[in-house]
């Protein structure tokens, strides 16, 4: 008889660095803003939630190799807000040796979850964390943050995007990637101008927690009603066969495809589709869920609240 046995692989702590100060959405501070975060009754500003990705590369590269940055998918339900001087640790867990499902588990030092979810390579996965709690999705009942949202729309459908390395990407994301790179809990040399072109690909590729800075960084958003703050529930990126590519040109696709709603938040799902322009290849897939604060609207029922 013979039984199974886990492999864990687990990080350093690290302290996340807060890059959305002066984040701007739709004409107004976010929840990335002292006096927002604080007018919302949260213990600080939280840094943005894509930051902890880069905690689990090392983490997957060590156990799947390049394989990671050409088909890797990282699936994350984000459980608890980090503020800038906290520190995090990030472990991936294997059921079986050589397989390429892990689960993925973010902490605190004090043990406060910060987030869960899956880690696979490709192409071929198994149903992620996101797509079990995507299909899990009931009726949401009604809604009047988000209430001119139906599933289906689509949006940024041949909107080009680029990420350089001292470009900036909109108020959305009020740094560039230099500045991310000065920063980034986790620096590999094929993020970077000096060593990217070592790369297996001849050339730097961006690190996976920027592809949601990308697909979100133009082209019109969804109707929500204004003003109210928002913020990221959860996140999966995969990669479809290539790196994301530094000064390469995607096109986007996006499309919502589910709307939900909790005691404190009305939320949507979309999925973007980041296509190289000059092949017209897809080369990953964001799905995203945003989570809008109902207190921050000051439209919102006072019953419903």
């Amino acid at each position: 008889m013979t039984f199974a046995t886990e492999i864990t692989v687990t990080g350093p702590l690290r302290s996340p660095a807060q890059m959305l100060a002066d984040q701007v959405v739709d004409g107004h501070a976010s929840i990335h803003d002292g006096d927002a975060a604080a007018a919302l009754g949260l213990t600080g500003a939280p840094i943005e939630a894509p930051t902890h990705f880069s905690q689990f590369d090392p983490l997957a590269v060590a156990l799947w190799g390049e394989r990671w940055f050409e088909h890797g998918c990282i699936s994350s339900h984000f459980r608890t807000m980090v503020v800038e001087g906290e520190q995090v640790q990030a472990s991936l867990t294997l059921a079986t040796s050589g397989s390429d499902v892990a689960r993925i588990e973010a902490h605190k030092t004090d043990g406060t979850p910060v987030l869960i979810g899956s880690a696979s390579v490709g192409p071929d996965h198994a149903q992620t964390f996101l797509e079990a709690r995507l299909a899990a999705q009931g009726d949401p009942g009604e809604l009047f943050v988000i209430d001119q949202m139906e599933v289906g729309m689509r949006r940024d459908e041949g909107d080009v995007v680029t990420m350089g390395f001292d470009e900036h990407n909109g108020g959305g994301y009020p740094f560039t990637l230099a500045e991310k790179l000065a920063t980034i809990t986790e620096l590999h040399p094929w993020y970077t101008a000096t060593d990217g072109a070592s790369s297996p690909w001849g050339r730097p590729i961006v690190p996976i927690e920027m592809i949601s800075v990308l697909a979100n960084k133009s082209g019109r958003g969804f109707p929500v009603r204004s003003p109210a703050f928002g913020l990221f529930l959860d996140l999966e990126i995969r990669l479809l066969g290539t790196p994301i590519f530094v000064d390469q040109r995607y096109s986007l696709e996006r499309e919502l495809v589910g709307l939900g709603q909790s005691r404190r938040t009305e939320s949507y799902w979309t999925r973007t589709i980041l296509r190289n322009a000059d092949t017209n290849e897809p080369a990953a897939a964001v799905l995203l869920h945003s989570g809008v604060f109902k207190d921050s609207y000051p439209g919102y029922p006072k019953d419903r609240l």
